[in-house]
């Protein structure tokens, strides 16, 4: 093997959070939407509102317009802590991967780098206590940028500080992966059901294994 070909040692881990973290499942909050709208259909409701909460995510509009424009475009007739408690309760936890967070965070700086909005991200850190382990995060509703363009990439390695070289992310979609390859990070493609693939990547291991030992 080249001395080109290879990686440097891993210095921080980025991780996303939904289908990575968290599984998540919007079904869920439109089915709930949908039973206090005149939308009946949950399949109708996200069509509905899904330039609104692309806008929302993106930073282009705030809370309060997102809960106006898809409270007015589903002619919702409950209140709005009822539509927030809906879009928020769409989580549960990735045990396996909650468990590596917890064996790498004294070892290596963790991060989340997450297209997400203030509702969700607000939700997840005070219903799942093992996100206090991030030594920070870059959230696209902040960046006013989204996973996969390039630009969050940028914002996350200048305000996290972060070497993409010496930076293993982990993401469940190839077009944030892809993205994230063209700027040098170390990646891996997660799939839940191939958790064993991700803890045999040979950076991430050699970091696993230093982590065990520096515990004794």
């Amino acid at each position: 093997m080249s001395a080109e070909s290879i990686s440097p040692p891993i210095r921080a881990v980025l991780f996303d959070i939904g289908n990575v973290l968290l599984k998540f499942d919007f079904g869920l909050a439109m089915a709930k939407t949908a039973a206090l709208s005149e939308v009946r259909d949950s399949l109708d409701v996200l069509a509905r509102i899904e330039r609104v909460k692309i806008a929302y995510e993106d930073g282009q509009i705030d809370r309060a317009a997102f809960l106006r424009a898809a409270i007015d475009a589903l002619r919702y007739r409950g209140s709005e802590a009822e539509f927030i408690s809906a879009w928020e309760d769409i989580f549960e936890p990735n045990e396996p991967m909650i468990a590596l967070v917890e064996q790498l965070h004294t070892h290596v700086p963790l991060y989340l780098l997450s297209n997400t909005s203030d509702v969700h991200r607000d939700y997840v850190f005070r219903q799942y206590p093992f996100f206090a382990r991030f030594a920070g995060g870059v959230y696209s509703y902040e960046a006013r940028a989204s996973k996969p363009g390039r630009a969050i990439f940028e914002i996350a390695c200048r305000d996290l500080r972060l070497e993409a070289a010496s930076t293993f992310f982990i993401d469940d979609l190839l077009p944030n992966i892809d993205t994230a390859r063209s700027l040098g990070f170390q990646v891996h493609h997660y799939h839940f059901d191939e958790h064993s693939k991700l803890l045999a990547e040979p950076a991430l291991a050699a970091v696993i294994a230093a982590a065990k030992a520096a515990r004794g």
